[in-house]
């Protein structure tokens, strides 16, 4: 009897702790989730801070929707256009930089339409489309899907009108996306971190890299707490300082696989909102 009532008091008396426990909900992209960055960086961040993160992880456009609705503190994604009208909007900010890397276009080894090695990313979509090589697309309104269609659109080609026949949208994050590539042997666009951390590559290769075109930049956000008074504020600012502050900046820099650095910071002070 007595034994049960110290147990009774013991767990009394430790609901305080749990109930004082410090979070912050930050919404962010598949690619920092499934390229494995944020499951190296929030245990750094909670062991520095005591501040435990749950993190949302979406295409950008469905994250900055989250934001916008309140249902997170921050948010952490890579559009940088839609970042702005979300600044713009006054959903949040002020945005800053953290981080960069770029995109990659993968596809089979056996590359239908001819684009291996090439550098110029206009001229090999252009080449996709003429050999109507299967061509699979997130489909979702992410930074990625953003980004693909930004390079459609430079490329001059309209690739709606191949939909259902070479054109794939799966409407699915990056994981999927190349799930889907690998299994149709089609090609694919995809952030260099998630295709780093990817196993089931099966027959896929990057095909093409290195166009200036390919950039890939990284913001974070608080979410403006005017309107949605129950931001944590505090919290959430603690983080956006601590990623970009030098702590911060070199745990993204030590973040690699293989041997090979996925993230490169490059911080900068806030950017005025239009």
């Amino acid at each position: 009897m007595f034994r049960c009532l110290t147990l009774v008091m013991f767990a009394l008396l430790s609901l305080p702790a749990f109930a004082q426990e410090r979070s912050i909900t930050i919404a962010s992209t598949t690619s920092t989730e499934q390229s494995g960055l944020f499951g190296h960086l929030l245990p750094i961040f909670a062991r520095e801070t005591g501040i435990a993160v749950r993190v949302v992880a979406l295409g950008t456009g469905q994250a900055l929707n989250v934001g916008r609705r309140g249902d997170a503190d921050l948010v952490f994604v890579h559009d940088r256009a839609a970042e702005e009208r979300f600044v713009a909007d006054g959903a949040g900010g002020p945005r800053l930089h953290v981080m960069f890397n770029d995109f990659v276009l993968v596809g089979p080894a056996a590359d239908p339409a001819g684009i291996a090695s090439m550098r110029d990313t206009n001229e090999a979509l252009r080449r996709i489309a003429a050999a109507r090589g299967p061509f699979v697309s997130r489909g979702d309104r992410s930074g990625t899907h953003a980004a693909e269609l930004r390079l459609w659109q430079l490329a001059g080609v309209d690739p709606v009108a191949g939909r259902g026949a070479w054109y794939r949208e799966v409407g699915q994050g990056m994981g999927p996306a190349l799930n889907t590539a690998a299994a149709q042997g089609a090609y694919v666009l995809a952030d260099r971190g998630t295709w780093l951390a990817f196993r089931n590559r099966q027959d896929l290769r990057i095909l093409l890299e290195g166009d200036a075109r390919l950039f890939n930049q990284y913001g974070v956000m608080l979410v403006n707490p005017r309107r949605h008074p129950h931001v944590k504020v505090a919290d959430a600012q603690r983080f956006i300082d601590w990623i970009v502050a030098p702590a911060g900046q070199a745990a993204i820099a030590a973040y690699g696989i293989g041997g090979e650095q996925l993230f490169f910071p490059n911080a900068t002070v806030p950017e005025p909102v239009s």
